[in-house]
């Protein structure tokens, strides 16, 4: 008889992570040596394992690594979606011990699907990604602090501090252009999206880089990981205001920018969007159905070769 899927729950924190199992629960620092004691524990145990956890911030990514690499089956879970789930249980308390607990009955009762294995290079390009998200907000500080300066000295540095910021901006955009150019795959990827009149280089790589499941998933799901799906607020007879929430946020503010360039520049969509305003719809609710439509459309793109695309 094949055996249960045994779901275990991990809440991280930066210097180490508590695991639930179903009779035990260990503490591992959060270093390469915990990571392998952990892969080590789930090996040796009954049954497969689905290790589920949230995603902290960062703190999260080395283990998830360490875990792929394993080959054990992993579910990186919206921290507020674990959240009403503790409330839905009527647990309020929130401690370590206590979210790895939470992370296993949700993993036990919901049974999510596990993530999709990354390769190397959509890790690196990813990260590289991330960074370059990093700069250019570091950079709009920067130009946001420039007009109270009056010092010399404060001037002279944030002028200094601008220029190195601009120098590693081009050195990240020349490694990303460089690491797609290097897989047929994602150039080919990069080449049909940027295809679609309004998205441009950034878009593309933001949507390759950070949703790698573009093209994998239904238009839906597409919608809801940029953060675009509509939700109602119902009750009764009354009905109230849709309104958008969660979702990818680095995604979903450059997908408002090459939604805001195809209601000007793309025949189809500049359409769209103007006969929604045309029908009495506010701006900003036009343009989030736009950025939904835009959404839709490159998953649509990469999940069909065959698609025949129209600006």
């Amino acid at each position: 008889m094949p055996t249960e899927t045994v779901h275990v729950g991990v809440d991280i924190a930066k210097a180490a992570f508590v695991v639930r199992f179903v009779t035990k629960e260990l503490t591992y620092p959060n270093n390469p040596a915990g990571h392998a004691g952990f892969c080590a524990e789930l090996a040796a145990g009954p049954g497969p394992a689905h290790v589920v956890c949230e995603a902290t911030g960062g703190y999260e990514r080395a283990l998830v690594l360490a875990l792929h690499e394993a080959g054990v089956a992993l579910s990186v879970l919206n921290p507020r979606q674990v959240r009403d789930y503790a409330r839905a249980r009527g647990q309020l308390s929130k401690t370590d011990r206590v979210d790895a607990a939470i992370l296993a009955d949700y993993g036990a009762t919901l049974r999510p699907a596990a993530d999709p294995v990354p390769s190397e290079r959509q890790l690196t390009l990813a990260a590289l990604v991330s960074a370059r998200q990093d700069l250019l907000e570091l950079l709009g500080t920067e130009h946001n602090r420039a007009e109270h300066l009056t010092l010399a000295l404060l001037r002279r540095q944030h002028t200094a501090r601008q220029r190195l910021l601009e120098r590693q901006l081009k050195a990240l955009d020349r490694q990303i252009d460089a690491l797609i150019q290097a897989d047929a795959a994602l150039a080919a990827k990069s080449a049909r999206l940027q295809a679609v009149d309004g998205v441009g280089r950034v878009m593309a790589l933001t949507a390759l880089a950070l949703m790698p499941e573009l093209g994998q998933i239904t238009d839906k799901q597409a919608a809801a990981l940029a953060g675009v799906a509509p939700f109602a607020r119902d009750s009764g007879e009354f009905r109230g205001h849709r309104h958008i929430a969660g979702g990818r946020a680095v995604v979903r503010r450059v997908l408002y920018m090459a939604a805001l360039s195809a209601s000007q520049h793309n025949r189809i969509l500049r359409d769209y969007y103007q006969a929604l305003l045309a029908r009495g719809k506010p701006g900003k609710v036009a343009l989030t159905a736009l950025m939904r439509k835009l959404i839709v459309l490159l998953n649509r793109l990469l999940a069909d070769p065959d698609f025949v695309l129209s600006n």
